[in-house]
């Protein structure tokens, strides 16, 4: 075998290598984005279950995101991150990722779920455009039973929060960041 034989040799195996590592890969992210989509519809039927005033804000609002496992800890400087499916009326157009870092008293970990819904498509297409993120001074409804009851749209935006596990000391102020990805 010459020379330029082996290296062409050489180069297509690794094409294919390549090749084959992209689509091991793609099937890992499909089954990853499969599990979310699955996960945000358990946490859906949680929120309701546990506050049933929030249905219709599920069928109402313009748009929502549903991040099922948001997993946050901390020792003085927390950070905290999941992914979520979005949701246009009740189509699912998306999947989102929330990154967050707090700063002050903390020590600890939980996990909780998180959904934040949209009340007008300006609000939501800021979300789309990745120029949307919650300051120190957002606030989250915990979910409990009736605690949607009086809770307005700020800003043209609702959030609720649910514990999942954990336990976690903290008196902090942080903010969240977030990022949209179209199906």
């Amino acid at each position: 075998m010459t020379l330029l034989a082996k290296k062409n040799t050489l180069r297509l195996l690794t094409i294919l290598g390549l090749l084959f590592l992209n689509q091991s890969i793609t099937a890992q992210s499909a089954q990853k984005k499969e599990k979310i989509i699955e996960d945000a519809v358990e946490a859906k039927t949680a929120f309701i279950e546990k506050d049933g005033l929030l249905k219709p804000l599920f069928e109402n609002a313009f748009a929502y995101v549903i991040f099922p496992n948001i997993g946050k800890g901390g020792i003085g400087v927390g950070a905290a991150a999941g992914n979520g499916a979005v949701y246009k009326h009740v189509t699912l157009i998306g999947m989102a990722k929330v990154k967050q870092v707090t700063v002050g008293l903390q020590l600890g970990g939980q996990a909780y779920r998180e959904v934040i819904f949209f009340e007008n498509e300006e609000e939501f297409n800021r979300f789309k455009e990745n120029r949307f993120e919650f300051s120190a001074q957002a606030s989250a409804v915990a979910v409990t039973e009736g605690a949607s009851a009086n809770v307005k749209y700020k800003n043209g935006v609702m959030i609720f929060t649910q514990q999942k596990g954990g336990l976690m000391y903290e008196a902090s102020i942080g903010g969240q960041k977030f990022k949209f990805t179209s199906l």
